[in-house]
């Protein structure tokens, strides 16, 4: 069964492939600096190391025997009530971790969803793909009012068909790279409430600025459409505090003029899963992430993109026991919530190693 699906899996691949329009310069995007021969860029990189070809990648991925991917005690979920979210003090600014890279906030009184999946798989099928680790800890009829939602790029773990359908017209505003607005429109939602941006590109709304900032990554969701879309982490400005997200990001220099321009951050949302030596240039090492933290400047190091979804080859625990271990060493403040915890930006938080001792 197992060789059968990875036959499907491999015959849609190409099916998608071949059926895929090709990315296009029109404007506005010919004007971004990020833009090269009609496709988005990073910025050359000489001190990433290479990584290994699209094919070795894929048939690795297909072929290979895992380990330890995936958990086999249950991962520990905090669950909520709207009634708990509404308690949540107004004045203040709340980040609540929903799996892997999915956070609902709750900035000054109003609700903002950021890469939000409730999808049980990401992956262009319903039948194959990476399968959740765990429930969401509130259901997609269990949130409040969205008053905003910030997408890093368009990867299935993290922008997720079925979630932006059933959030489409109970989302206010929607923030996102150039390009990813197409998207959007074509699974429901009004153009009007899709705002894109450049790097460097700023806006306000309900109380809060947003900045979209350079990210080393890359974008796609069929192997024919790779970097027709921008890819970005984020800086939210809300009550005085700074809120920095990550996104998918390889290391790179940019993390400096991030920390340089804004000053540093009371929370960095920092990228801690997915690595491996095949792609070293689009996902972070444990050590990369807390060296960007450094660069960033930011009081408390918050793990994202980990403990959900089986995307890499290394255990599913690594990332969370090597961060722990390193931000220890280094007297830094490590926030490893549990799925559901809320954790309110500057206030004293005990962290613990919830993962310990679970297989």
């Amino acid at each position: 069964m197992r060789s059968f699906l990875r036959l499907i899996l491999v015959a849609s691949l190409a099916l998608i492939a071949s059926c895929a329009s090709k990315s296009n310069c029109s404007a506005p995007y010919a004007n971004s600096p990020q833009l090269q021969n009609c496709l988005f860029a990073n910025p050359p990189n000489p001190d990433t190391p290479p990584g290994a070809s699209g094919w070795s990648i894929w048939t690795r991925f297909l072929f290979s025997n895992k380990v330890g991917t995936v958990p086999v005690d249950a991962i520990p979920v905090r669950q909520l009530t709207t009634a708990q979210l509404a308690a949540l003090d107004a004045s203040a600014n709340h980040v609540v971790r929903l799996g892997h890279s999915s956070h609902l906030l709750k900035l000054q009184g109003k609700f903002w969803l950021i890469d939000p999946v409730f999808g049980e798989r990401v992956s262009p099928f319903s039948f194959a793909g990476p399968k959740r680790f765990h429930a969401p800890p509130l259901t997609l009829q269990q949130l409040p009012p969205i008053e905003g939602l910030i997408l890093s790029h368009d990867h299935y773990d993290h922008l997720d068909v079925p979630t932006i359908e059933y959030l489409a017209l109970r989302v206010q505003r929607y923030f996102v790279p150039l390009g990813v607005k197409a998207r959007l429109v074509d699974m429901g939602v009004p153009a009007e409430r899709v705002q894109e941006f450049d790097w460097w590109q700023a806006a306000a709304h309900a109380g809060v600025k947003l900045t979209a900032t350079p990210s080393q990554h890359f974008s796609g969701r069929t192997l024919s459409d790779r970097n027709s879309t921008l890819w970005a982490s984020w800086v939210l400005e809300s009550g005085g505090q700074r809120i920095y997200y990550s996104g998918d990001t390889g290391y790179f220099g940019g993390f400096k003029q991030i920390g340089e321009r804004f000053g540093g951050f009371d929370l960095a949302l920092m990228e801690n899963g997915a690595y491996d030596t095949y792609w070293p240039a689009v996902h972070m090492t444990p050590e990369q992430s807390v060296q960007a933290f450094i660069d960033l400047r930011a009081q408390v190091l918050f793990s994202v993109h980990n403990s959900t979804f089986d995307l890499a080859f290394h255990t599913w625990q690594d990332p969370l026991n090597r961060l722990a271990d390193l931000a220890e060493a280094k007297g830094l403040a490590l926030a490893t919530p549990e799925i559901g915890e809320v954790m309110t930006v500057g206030q004293p938080r005990i962290n613990r190693r919830w993962w310990a001792g679970l297989k």
